[in-house]
């Protein structure tokens, strides 16, 4: 009894180190958001501002530009983070991502159609969004149900590339349709964080904190269907009905960071698995992990597209690209798959 309380405490301390040194990696990279940027505002300007000083122009960048960006940020990493970690989890896959399985892109090609009949990204509510990457999560599931398919990390990742590239190719139709919302979808689709308003941010918080809300409730019984569905029942789990859940959650945090980023792949790979690099297999500390991880990560790359081409920016989702891209070919060419 001793040992396991001994144990238990030697844990719960080594998660809150962890938890300290990746929060404070996040005030690192948050406070890289506020100063540097593609702009005229250089980095002594953006410290003139923090410390209650500067031009009018540089406290109008800092405060109405790359302050909304950066708390932009944080939220969609958070919500990128936490559907790819709950997805890998489900699915047994260390391979799930909502934008390798067609999550992100079913969400993508709803709002791209709310585009094409009107919509604006400044009126666009979360909701078609959710829509999409609902049934993104619904086809997934559908898809680790056929036999051998879900056992199979690589088979699934190409059948939701599959899926994918077919929602691609239809918005790419979309772009022959109508000239303005050709214009505000190629925008849209690149993936950027640039320029939203907290009023966007708003209109998803509602959802966003259902999705954390849920997020707690599935944790414990998620992490007993890890030891096996029957083992899972025999604790008074009920896996179909967490399984539902967690297609919920999924829908509500990747549709809700669709809604302000647009539609970046390979978030939600790589934070799930930094995050194990610390925690192990243990759903419940990877979860916790990547709540200061995903921020970090999204912030990292969106810094990174602002100065590897300055004075202009690349899109923030093709710098996500090119950071998920070699994590996922190292962990298709170990020489055997992360267990989860």
């Amino acid at each position: 009894m001793n040992y396991s309380v001994s144990h238990s405490v030697v844990a719960s301390r080594a998660l809150f180190l962890k938890l300290s040194t990746t929060g404070f990696l996040l005030l690192v990279v948050a406070f890289a958001s506020l100063i540097y940027g593609a702009g005229p505002v250089s980095v002594t300007d953006a410290l003139a501002v923090i410390s209650g000083k500067g031009s009018a122009e540089a406290r109008f960048v800092v405060a109405e530009l790359r302050a909304p960006r950066t708390v932009i940020g944080m939220v969609t990493g958070l919500s990128l983070g936490l559907a790819g970690a709950l997805l890998q989890a489900m699915t047994r896959n260390p391979l799930a991502e909502p934008g390798l399985l067609g999550v992100s892109a079913g969400s993508g090609f709803a709002v791209a159609v709310a585009i094409l009949f009107g919509a604006t990204t400044a009126t666009l509510t979360t909701l078609v969004a959710q829509l999409g990457a609902l049934a993104g999560c619904a086809l997934v599931i559908a898809a680790t149900r056929v036999q051998g398919l879900g056992n199979d990390p690589v088979r699934l990742v190409l059948a939701g590339a599959t899926l994918t590239g077919l929602l691609l190719a239809l918005t790419s139709m979309l772009l022959l349709m109508d000239q303005r919302a050709a214009d505000e979808i190629r925008f849209w689709i690149t993936g950027s964080i640039a320029g939203k308003s907290l009023n966007l941010l708003e209109a998803t918080l509602p959802a966003i904190g259902v999705a954390l809300l849920l997020t707690v409730v599935v944790a414990r019984p998620l992490a007993a269907m890890a030891l096996g569905e029957k083992a899972a029942v025999g604790l008074g789990h009920h896996p179909g009905r967490v399984r539902f859940l967690i297609t919920v959650t999924v829908a509500l945090l990747v549709g809700s960071a669709t809604a302000l980023a647009g539609p970046l792949i390979f978030v939600g790979l790589v934070v799930p698995f930094i995050a194990r690099a610390f925690s192990g297999p243990d759903i419940r500390k990877t979860l916790w992990l990547c709540v200061p991880i995903g921020p970090a990560v999204v912030l990292g790359a969106d810094v990174v597209s602002r100065l590897i081409a300055a004075p202009s920016e690349l899109p923030l989702g093709v710098v996500t690209a090119l950071i998920g891209a070699p994590v996922l070919l190292a962990i298709v060419r170990a020489g055997r798959m992360p267990a989860l």
